[in-house]
């Protein structure tokens, strides 16, 4: 018989960071796991990932055991690495800050494909796209079917 899961956590902790101290031990020390051990097995298995923030969802079974499944880097993350800056606008689609390309667009959906409920890379640029507009970004030679291009006049 499957283990049952008592508990499921969801975290963002950046990649090979975890440590047992805030915000992962105060999160998890009340499902009484062990602390150490999570944290050795989440940073062996994002050694190659280092600086990303990487959102880990983790099942806590009846008996004190786990079970963690990575998932991609939120998408926000990305495009603020691709497009080098710390945030977005601050007065969201009307502001823009940066600019991507339509290839940066498609290699962020590409990272973000397998937690999108998109069947397609088009289909998943279009909804990284939808976050880089309401975040202040451009993205080149890139129109979806509601999207034209905003022209912001001082």
């Amino acid at each position: 018989m499957a283990k049952e899961a008592v508990k499921k956590i969801k975290l963002q902790i950046p990649a090979g960071k975890a440590t047992p101290a805030p915000p992962v031990g105060t999160v998890l020390g009340p499902a009484g796991i062990n602390l150490q051990d999570f944290c050795t097995k989440y940073n062996d298995a994002t050694r190659d990932k280092m600086g990303d923030v990487l959102p880990v969802e983790i099942s806590i079974y009846d008996d004190r055991s786990f079970d963690f499944i990575i998932k991609t880097p939120p998408t926000s993350f990305l495009l603020k690495k691709f497009a080098k800056i710390n945030k977005g606008a601050t007065k969201g689609s009307t502001e823009t800050v940066a600019t991507l390309t339509k290839d940066q667009l498609k290699e962020i959906a590409e990272i973000k494909l397998p937690d999108l409920n998109a069947y397609d890379v088009e289909s998943a640029m279009k909804v990284v796209a939808g976050t880089a507009k309401n975040m202040g970004i451009a993205v080149e030679n890139f129109e979806s079917n509601e999207e034209t291009e905003l022209s912001v006049s001082e």
